[in-house]
């Protein structure tokens, strides 16, 4: 069943006096419990995508339809109901949070904004939710600050995950972690999607990362997917130069593509 369809969609920044296009007719499906890896070098596009599909930036053109609704037409109160069902997790987590906070008040924030548990109950879901990304319930009580890398995308996690939604959309989320803390995060990430159904559009520069998790891959250059196809096919068979600057750019994909070719 597809989950997310946008058609078109179109992005244009004023910069340094000049008119910069951002997306130029850009299309993407997502279907339920599907991970789409979106790939691309620095200034791709990428990221504005992510943001346009979450609503964090307006759209200038195109249309969005997500989970059986015109996602773009939603406002108000109607749009803050819905967004339960799409949450992101961004590469720069604590920036993304109150520094201040507490790693249960994080949690909690979805748990209240969206109605999803009575207050009586939200500590024990908040400790259930901890659980779940592997980290004890005694960290409710630390404040954000005081949790490591790792551990605030661990929460990141958790808040994304605490809402219910049907799509997580996911911003460089690894790529500020060691590798095997990526790894990691990435399990984490697989077992979680096997459990709740859920959709991850991964946002990512990095193919290895794509290819661990994503069942089909898109390639951005200049505002625009390039290529797009299951994970496998794109990386082992790139069509675009942007597809192939990337595969080179990570050596490993090579030696293994090599190796599966030699059999």
């Amino acid at each position: 069943m597809t989950l997310l369809d946008a058609r078109n969609l179109g992005k244009r920044y004023a910069s340094g006096g000049r008119d910069v296009g951002a997306l130029d007719g850009v299309s993407l499906t997502l279907c339920a419990g599907e991970t789409l890896g979106l790939a691309g070098a620095s200034g791709s596009g990428k990221s504005t995508l992510a943001r346009v599909l979450t609503r964090l930036v307006p759209a200038d053109g195109g249309t969005v339809r997500f989970d059986g609704g015109d996602w773009l037409a939603l406002s108000g109160s109607e749009l803050r109901r819905r967004r339960a069902k799409m949450q992101m997790v961004f590469q720069d987590v604590l920036g993304a949070f109150n520094p201040r906070a507490t790693v249960a008040s994080v949690i909690e924030d979805p748990l209240r904004i969206h109605g999803i548990v009575p207050k009586a109950g939200r500590g024990r879901e908040v400790a259930a939710l901890l659980d779940r990304v592997g980290l004890p319930a005694s960290y409710a009580a630390r404040s954000i600050r005081d949790v490591s890398g790792g551990q605030r995308q661990r929460i990141a996690i958790a808040r994304a995950i605490a809402s219910r939604p049907a799509l997580v959309v996911l911003d460089e989320a690894v790529s500020a972690l060691d590798v095997s803390l990526r790894e990691k995060i990435l399990e984490l990430l697989v077992a979680l999607q096997a459990e709740r159904g859920i959709a991850y559009l991964f946002v990512s520069h990095d193919l290895a990362v794509l290819a661990a998790v994503s069942h089909r891959i898109a390639i951005m250059d200049a505002g625009r997917i390039v290529e797009a196809g299951p994970a496998a096919g794109v990386i082992g068979n790139p069509q675009s130069a942007a597809a192939r600057a990337l595969v080179r750019a990570v050596p490993r994909l090579i030696i293994e593509q090599e190796d599966r070719n030699a059999v």
